[in-house]
């Protein structure tokens, strides 16, 4: 997967369904998401959880920060590599999404922007990291996402508090490429 053909599938369709557990999982496979982020794991179930995307023709996204019993250093990286079919990687560390980079995973860099100074941040950070994508929580206002496409000249994920088509519709308009979020009753829209 590259990310040509991620932005293809983002285009056609872009609310990522991002799933925490086995149900929301089977939620996910059955939407018309075409992009799904697996938030929480356990490195156990790794290769069968991205077994399962991959099998339904959907791109598989691991947040590399929140497997349980797998560290947040570049072995972790090396190890998701390795064992399983995952496409990509979430992460807030630039150490992993560099990585990432290097193993030819696409790497979507995860920031909390909480006030302005995080804002600043992100292109600091960007700069070292090289990203693929630039993931945003929580959903922010049309003009900051405006304002965080220039600077940040990555395209844009925007997730957190998504709650409706409204919510999806106005991150959209705003120049987000797409919206990630656990609520599964919009992934279909």
């Amino acid at each position: 997967m590259n990310f040509h053909e991620l932005y293809q599938k983002l285009e056609f369709s872009p609310v990522i369904a991002a799933a925490k557990n086995e149900v929301e999982l089977a939620a996910a496979l059955d939407s018309e998401a075409e992009v799904i982020f697996i938030l929480q794991s356990h490195i156990m179930e790794l290769a069968e959880l991205a077994k399962k995307i991959k099998a339904s023709g959907k791109v598989a996204i691991l947040h590399a920060d929140l497997v349980k019993g797998l560290s947040s250093d570049e072995k972790a990286i090396d190890y998701i590599k390795q064992t399983t079919l995952f496409d990509g990687i979430i992460s807030t560390k630039p150490t992993i999404i560099r990585q990432a980079k290097k193993h030819q995973l696409l790497a979507i860099q995860r920031f909390f922007l909480l006030d302005s100074s995080a804002l600043e941040n992100i292109n600091r950070q960007l700069k070292y990291t090289e990203a693929d994508l630039v993931e945003i929580l929580p959903n922010v206002s049309p003009k900051i996402i405006k304002e965080l496409i220039t600077h940040a000249r990555k395209p844009l994920i925007v997730g957190g508090l998504i709650r409706d088509k409204e919510d999806i519709m106005g991150a959209l308009g705003a120049g987000c490429l797409a919206i990630s979020t656990t609520e599964s009753s919009i992934w279909s829209v």
